[in-house]
């Protein structure tokens, strides 16, 4: 809602808005298979508080959440329609050397992940591979020499 007055206005100020954080809370993930879902990312050493029983599993990643849930209800909850294919979302996992961009693929490939693109140099001056989860979301794995990577995994862009 605007934060201004009808003076503001008559004296041509342009209205201010007090805005939306920028930030981010939760990444939801339309699963096809909880369970399978939540195997795979615990296979990765990630923990859930979810008992089996729950239809959703939430994970605390850093300073948001990743949660899995099925993708009709999702969807549904979304008002999306769901047309099964890509939904132009790639998620990312930053880490401090291209050494270790190699190990959190085969680890992931291990878990059950299909890699997609195995580490290597890329066209903007970093290194990085790609993994599929099992309900086909891409997680690119990625070593960013211009960004600093902090002790708790956040990245600071250096604005």
């Amino acid at each position: 809602m605007p934060h201004s007055t009808a003076l503001d206005l008559v004296v041509g100020h342009a209205p201010t808005v007090a805005g939306m954080d920028q930030r981010l809370s939760v990444i939801t993930l339309g699963v096809a298979d909880l369970g399978r879902a939540r195997a795979f990312y615990e296979g990765l050493g990630w923990t859930t508080a979810a008992r089996p029983v729950d239809d959703v599993a939430f994970f605390q990643v850093g300073g948001i959440v990743v949660a899995l849930w099925d993708r009709a209800l999702l969807a549904a909850d979304s008002g999306a329609t769901d047309s099964g294919g890509w939904g132009g979302v790639t998620l990312a996992y930053n880490v401090g050397s291209p050494a270790e961009v190699d190990q959190v693929l085969a680890e992931t490939a291990a878990a059950g992940a299909e890699v997609r693109r195995w580490g290597a140099d890329t066209f903007w001056g970093g290194y990085s591979g790609l993994f599929a989860d099992p309900d086909g979301h891409p997680w690119e794995v990625a070593h960013n020499p211009f960004w600093t990577l902090r002790d708790d995994g956040s990245v600071d862009l250096g604005a």
